[in-house]
């Protein structure tokens, strides 16, 4: 008996992309004949059947909906479930969550999982992987079946459907602002890699700031790390090597572990350097100085998330309504580690 093969595994055997083998087998024109027999030989050959994501939801309502996160590390994404499953309990339906642990293959394989057990539709944050590699085939092939998504957070203008978002751009800009009418002039950022759509939307409005108020934009302060490996030395010599009185960081992590340096290097928060961070979380709060932080707002995020999908799935008109993208406006919330 051939073992079972996806998608991915003929894409891996001949050297092409997943993409190209869906189209290749649903005999798409974009697709070359060659390519398209060659792949169609070898999932014959190997008894290949379509995933059955999008078969199991069609079939049955089963007022399950699943959820997908990248990560538990962040306190942002334990805060969007706890508004989901709040929003959704109340609507009479139950929430499965799984995490994709930054890998698109395990968020391939989580939407198989939950369709096995028969979800009626899905809530995810985009992992890092699928942004990096720009890969949204999984996805659009539930949309292509009807099966409703919402994405929160990280999000990509390749899929259309239902999104809720923070208003990154602009509460960037009115933190480094906030650092600007304190007399603040070498403003450094933290950031992550740029293939994440919200580090680039606050690094983005970090920049307006400055060009705002006509504060030259220095590249070495801008520092990018790695979103999955240790960080101590990169952001020890970059405090080490510039000349910093401010500093604005796109997650609550990086937010404390710049803190806890600096004051290790003998710099006094916040009177030597600011810092202000992302997620309203238990580590700003407790942090000494307690930390300068954008609220996001997460439950209320979750919210609007599980609203969207369950109004979607349970529309009856037969014209669909257009898809919404969701904004939630963040909120500062000034602290002891910058000057108020």
């Amino acid at each position: 008996m051939k073992p079972k093969i996806t998608l991915k595994d003929i894409a891996n055997e001949l050297s092409v992309s997943i993409s190209t083998v869906s189209k290749a087998l649903k005999n798409s024109d974009e697709i070359s004949k060659d390519t398209k027999d060659k792949i169609k030989a070898f999932a014959k050959f190997y008894n290949y059947r379509p995933n059955n994501i999008a078969l199991s939801l069609k079939n049955k309502r089963t007022k399950n909906i699943g959820v997908i996160i990248p990560d538990i590390v962040h306190h942002f994404f334990t805060t969007v479930f706890r508004g989901i499953e709040k929003y959704a309990n109340e609507k009479g339906y139950n929430v499965i969550v799984c995490i994709s642990d930054e890998s698109i293959e395990k968020e391939v394989i989580n939407m198989e999982m939950l369709a096995n057990g028969s979800i009626d539709g899905f809530i995810l944050s985009l992992s890092a992987e699928t942004q990096l590699k720009n890969e949204y085939t999984h996805l659009k092939e539930l949309l292509d079946q009807g099966i409703p998504i919402v994405l929160f957070d990280r999000v990509t203008s390749e899929i259309e459907c239902d999104k809720v978002v923070l208003n990154d751009n602009e509460i960037a800009r009115e933190a480094v602002e906030h650092f600007i009418s304190t007399g603040s002039k070498n403003i450094a950022l933290v950031t992550t890699e740029k293939y994440f759509n919200v580090s680039e939307s606050r690094r983005y409005g970090y920049l307006d700031a400055l060009k705002a108020h006509n504060i030259k934009i220095e590249e070495n302060l801008i520092l990018t790390l790695p979103h999955d490996m240790e960080n101590d030395s990169l952001i020890t010599e970059f405090f080490q090597h510039n000349k910093v009185d401010a500093v604005l960081c796109v997650n609550e992590i990086f937010a404390i572990q710049c803190m806890s340096i600096i004051q290790e290097l003998g710099f006094n928060v916040p009177n030597d350097i600011s810092i202000i961070g992302f997620t309203d979380g238990i580590l700003s709060r407790f942090s000494v100085p307690r930390l300068t932080t954008v609220a996001q707002h997460g439950e209320l995020m979750g919210e609007r998330a599980a609203k969207l999908l369950i109004d979607r799935m349970e529309w009856v008109d037969e014209v669909e309504e257009p898809f919404k993208t969701e904004v939630i406006n963040a909120t500062l919330i000034k602290r002891g580690s910058s000057i108020n």
